[in-house]
């Protein structure tokens, strides 16, 4: 090779490897945006928190991630937070703008959280065939008449109580009863009990189980049930 042509041939070469470098790159963004939709698609969903009603478990603009198993491969247990699609009635309507552009191409990959007003997340007190009151006489929740020790509950100074109201339901098979953790800042069953489906949640409508606040990084943990809370309350129903 003359000394005239290795000057072109390295131009080729680095321009061979740039192109490489570009195809290669395109081919992993694509692969990663697949993966992406296919976990939002089966697996895993973000969503963020845009009311107090979950506090201190959760806060304003926290965003979670949801295990989309529960409750159709994995049954949802009580105690588990969980992101359902309004039922009807229970969320006032609101004139946010939806996402647009870029916002929205990473919200229908999985890549960012969903940020759309028909989803609520609460906690599940109770499931199908449960009777769920309030109050006993220490302003416990009980559930088939074993009240519950509920430390992640949020009560106003003054109050004692764990509903501001009294109730008295049985949760029919296939549906669940949740309440937030904000209890007297919660528009859950118990407020919805004039709506068609009486402040039941139907399964079916549960998107999934919360496991995971991931944002802000410094409130990053597993989500969870506290231990003990609904302890003896299958076997009371039993009995």
């Amino acid at each position: 090779m003359s000394e005239a042509e290795a000057p072109a041939r390295g131009r080729r070469e680095r321009r061979g490897g740039a192109v490489g470098f570009l195809r290669d790159l395109v081919v992993i963004l694509l692969v990663a945006f697949l993966v992406s939709f296919l976990l939002k698609t089966f697996l895993v969903r973000s969503f963020y928190i845009p009311s107090e009603s979950m506090q201190n478990t959760l806060q304003v603009n926290d965003r979670i991630l949801v295990n989309q198993l529960v409750p159709d491969v994995v049954d949802v247990q009580r105690g588990d937070v969980v992101v359902f699609k309004d039922p009807g009635g229970w969320l006032h309507p609101r004139s946010a703008m939806p996402p647009q552009g870029f916002e929205k191409v990473l919200q229908a990959v999985g890549l960012a959280a969903d940020t759309s007003h028909e989803y609520v997340v609460k906690r599940v007190i109770g499931v199908g065939g449960d009777r769920v009151r309030c109050c006993d006489g220490d302003g416990r929740v009980t559930v088939n008449g074993v009240p519950l020790d509920e430390p992640y509950i949020v009560i106003p100074p003054g109050e004692s109580k764990a509903s501001a109201i009294d109730f008295d339901v049985a949760v029919p098979e296939g549906s669940v009863w949740v309440m937030g953790d904000n209890r007297y800042a919660s528009k859950d069953s118990r407020y919805n009990q004039d709506q068609p489906g009486r402040g039941f949640v139907p399964e079916e409508e549960i998107v999934g189980r919360a496991f995971l606040l991931n944002w802000p990084l410094n409130r990053f943990t597993w989500l969870g049930t506290p231990e003990d809370t609904f302890t003896g309350v299958d076997g009371a129903r039993a009995g």
